[in-house]
């Protein structure tokens, strides 16, 4: 008797900073790769994001959330470090 072939892995889920490490991971692969759209791929990825948060939890939680984005900014939060070699 044979038993079918199973190529799913059973495994725990990443921790919570991981996963936000993986899938920024992967944007930045795909961004390196569509970076020759300059500030258009931004704003649309901008605008799929807020329309995303805005379906997922309404407006008015977004429209708070977004307030806070200048600080956030201005404090380094979204600057990526290069290390220096």
């Amino acid at each position: 008797m044979s038993h079918p072939v199973s190529f799913a892995t059973a495994r725990d889920p990443l921790p919570d900073h991981e996963q936000k490490q993986a899938a920024l991971g992967y944007l930045n692969e795909a961004w390196a790769e569509a970076r020759h759209d300059g500030d258009c791929l931004a704003q649309a990825s901008l605008f799929a994001a807020f329309a995303e948060l805005v379906g997922t939890y309404g407006e008015d939680a977004v429209a708070k959330f977004v307030e806070g984005l200048p600080v956030r900014v201005r404090n380094g939060e979204f600057s990526i470090q290069m290390a220096k070699q």
